[in-house]
């Protein structure tokens, strides 16, 4: 009898469909995130919106602000603020990495996936340099040619 092992089992919470589109993706990261109680909560009820999230490297740790994590039901007086700034979870190598990237290039950290992985809530952090919008079209026309392309070859 085989035995799933969903200690590395992940399920998606939310993607940024905008960042693969507004930023070409260098290089990304695995991090976790200090959340509180209500705000895993809120989470395993899909309440969760990355579309303006961003992070920012601050005297050696790495932020994730803008990250919006809508109100637990259930919660109380207690319960979360919804854009409170989240402290990420990466070693120091790995930060340092960042700080050169982020202050000498200029790029942006952009959460690309939110997800369970293990019980745990991970985000992957894109390190990611704005498109100009003759780039966005040029993806626009390339995505449609792979498609005609894809047509015409099932048809065949």
């Amino acid at each position: 009898m085989a035995t799933k092992d969903t200690a590395d089992a992940t399920e998606l919470i939310v993607r940024n469909k905008r960042a693969r589109h507004d930023y070409e993706i260098l290089d990304t990261w695995e991090a976790g995130i200090v959340l509180t109680g209500t705000e895993v909560k809120a989470l395993r009820d899909g309440r969760a919106n990355l579309t303006d999230a961003y992070g920012i490297v601050n005297e050696g740790e790495v932020f994730l602000l803008n990250l919006h994590i809508g109100a637990y039901g259930h919660g109380n007086v207690f319960n979360h603020e919804p854009t409170r700034t989240r402290k990420l979870l990466l070693h120091k190598r790995e930060i340092r990495r960042l700080i050169g990237s982020v202050e000498r290039q200029g790029l942006t950290l952009v959460p690309l996936d939110l997800y369970f992985k293990g019980g745990r809530v991970k985000t992957r952090l894109g390190l990611a340099r704005g498109k100009q919008q003759h780039d966005k079209r040029e993806d626009i026309k390339k995505r449609d040619a792979d498609r005609e392309i894809a047509r015409v070859l099932r048809k065949r």
